[in-house]
């Protein structure tokens, strides 16, 4: 979900941008027009991330998942080795496409709880000779969440922070690389947006079958620019950052996260169990609220779903590998829309409970 208040410039723009006579989709990469409202997205982005001066902003296509690859493309030099913190589907698919390239080690696996829980620091494992730590910030099946930066010494931090990229302020210096695919909470599917420290931009851990596609190095060196980008995608995240601009940057949506996670929360927390999360509750997710309903009633939840609907409430199953139930809470979402739900639900609790 998008914020109207990007959608609407958006239309009006569609057919001819700023008098330009054309669409951004029919422009030329390396047009003036686009070329200005390229490196203006950046700018915003990183005068809102507080990004460091020395560090890439790039713009990849492919989202979060071939960065998977990148990863150890870029940053596997000669060590051959790497740390994974495994806390859910994603960071353990990002495990397993490592395991193409390099002999990956998991620093912790919850994935005997279910992925449920974030295992506690002191029991990682991590490789001080590591070439870098790997972990997701935030879990979007399994609705796990890091609040703290894992510390793993002087082992190189690499992030995807795809579903809570903008969510909450960023202490970029404490990355090597963060990577985040922006359908989440800037725009439509299709590119990440990559924030790479110095060491990591020079192409002097680049492996040597690192495809001309995925190298960091070639896409800092022609600006994101190799070939025709995502120009569409990067236009509308240019919007979605005027506009985090606009009402406060990125710690209105902290407060904004923070308030409507909470909401939906406390109906699952004084509900006696008729609404459950799994997850424990240091870990718990402000983007993606998984939830059973009556003891996972797979009947109740289908009728939880159906009825929903008739309030506009909608895309509220769980994934399907999980089931049950899922909001998710992403920037677009305004606070109206989860009050809607949060009253749903309680009326739902009422007329259904035993």
């Amino acid at each position: 979900m998008m914020p109207v208040e990007v959608l609407e410039p958006m239309q009006a723009n569609l057919i001819n941008y700023n008098k330009s006579g054309m669409s951004v989709m029919e422009m030329s990469h390396r047009s003036k027009e686009f070329v200005g409202i390229a490196k203006e997205a950046e700018k915003d982005l990183r005068d809102i991330l507080g990004v460091p001066g020395d560090y890439k902003v790039l713009f990849t296509q492919g989202g979060a998942t071939l960065q998977f690859s990148s990863v150890p493309f870029n940053m596997l030099g000669s060590k051959g080795k790497a740390d994974y913190i495994i806390t859910g589907q994603w960071s353990e698919k990002a495990f397993k496409e490592a395991q193409k390239y390099c002999s990956p080690s998991a620093v912790c696996n919850s994935k005997d709880t279910k992925f449920t829980a974030i295992p506690k620091p002191d029991t990682w494992k991590v490789d001080p000779e590591a070439a870098y730590a790997h972990y997701c910030m935030n879990e979007t099946v399994n609705g796990v969440e890091f609040n703290f930066t894992p510390d793993v010494g002087n082992v190189p931090l690499v992030a995807d922070m795809s579903s809570n990229f903008m969510s909450r302020p960023i202490p970029v210096s404490k990355h090597a690389v963060i990577y985040a695919g922006v359908q989440k909470n800037l725009g439509p599917s299709g590119m990440a947006v990559n924030i790479i420290s110095p060491e990591f931009v020079s192409g002097k851990h680049e492996l040597k079958i690192c495809p001309t596609y995925c190298s960091w190095k070639t896409t800092a060196d022609n600006e994101s620019m190799y070939n025709t980008p995502a120009c569409w995608t990067i236009y509308a995240m240019g919007e979605y950052l005027k506009y985090t601009k606009k009402v406060g940057g990125v710690q209105y949506w902290d407060e904004q996260s923070e308030k409507k996670s909470r909401l939906i929360y406390d109906v699952i927390d004084s509900s006696d169990g008729f609404f459950a999360c799994p997850v424990e509750k240091s870990a718990r997710s402000r983007m993606n609220v998984p939830f059973t309903i009556g003891g996972g009633n797979e009947a109740l939840e289908k009728k939880f779903l159906a009825e929903a609907q008739k309030v506009n409430c909608y895309t509220l199953a769980g994934h399907r590998s999980v089931g049950g139930c899922r909001a998710s809470l992403y920037n677009g979402m305004p606070i109206k829309g989860v009050e809607v739900l949060t009253d749903f639900m309680k009326s739902f609790m009422d007329e259904n409970r035993d």
